[in-house]
């Protein structure tokens, strides 16, 4: 089976990560990832999500040449979900949507922590459409732009840490961690915080492969 991982800004070193990850998590898919070359250098906000969309949907055809049985929105916003759904050739998820499925299925109640205030508004509404608004415990902002967290580092490794201790005295039983730039902190943070913590881009390519399997398995039934 065929995974595309769309991201939806410019920035070719996160779109690496994350079909690193990807592959990593899923090794029995081919997992290509694809940059929007016309999309901001990073997903901030509603505008940066509205800027980007054009660009993921010109990305469409080309898809369907490549014969993509999914397609991931790499960005925890899942930008554009709704317009690619309505044109794509196949099945089209996004990270946030798989992460915050994955955690409510491990933990019953979770919490998101996400990159700047700006985003939050974004992933509740989210949280509301695909009706898992009553399982998030909170949705906290660290404050680190998408940028900085897909750098990495000590110092970043450390704020992320520190949010998700706040979310667990909150109750949090998951962490969905609200950005594709932390693909590759989760172990990290999993073990500095002994909480189960869920990366959407490799949540996302599990979810993937379940889609593509029950789709083409019904299809065959139905031939």
């Amino acid at each position: 089976m065929k995974l595309i991982f769309m991201n939806p800004n410019s920035t070719e070193s996160m779109t690496r990560q994350v079909v690193e990850a990807a592959r990593a998590a899923a090794p029995g898919a081919e997992i290509l990832g694809w940059t929007n070359a016309g999309g901001p250098p990073a997903i901030e906000g509603p505008e940066h999500g509205r800027q980007a969309v054009a660009g993921l949907l010109a990305m469409l055809p080309a898809a369907r040449a490549e014969g993509a049985d999914v397609l991931v929105i790499a960005c925890f916003d899942d930008t554009g979900l709704g317009e690619l759904r309505a044109a794509a050739h196949c099945p089209v998820i996004g990270i946030g949507q798989a992460a915050y499925h994955m955690a409510a299925l491990v933990a019953g109640r979770f919490s998101v922590v996400t990159t700047l205030a700006v985003s939050v508004p974004v992933l509740e509404d989210n949280l509301g459409r695909y009706g898992l608004a009553t399982g998030c415990v909170s949705v906290r902002p660290s404050g680190l732009p998408v940028l900085a967290v897909e750098k990495g580092g000590a110092v970043v490794i450390a704020r992320l840490a520190e949010e998700i201790r706040l979310a667990r005295a909150e109750g949090a039983g998951a962490i969905a961690l609200g950005c594709a730039g932390m693909c590759g902190l989760r172990g990290a943070l999993a073990e500095l915080t002994d909480l189960p913590v869920i990366d959407g881009v490799a949540a996302a390519a599990n979810l993937g492969q379940a889609i593509a399997r029950t789709v083409g398995a019904g299809a065959g039934d139905a031939a």
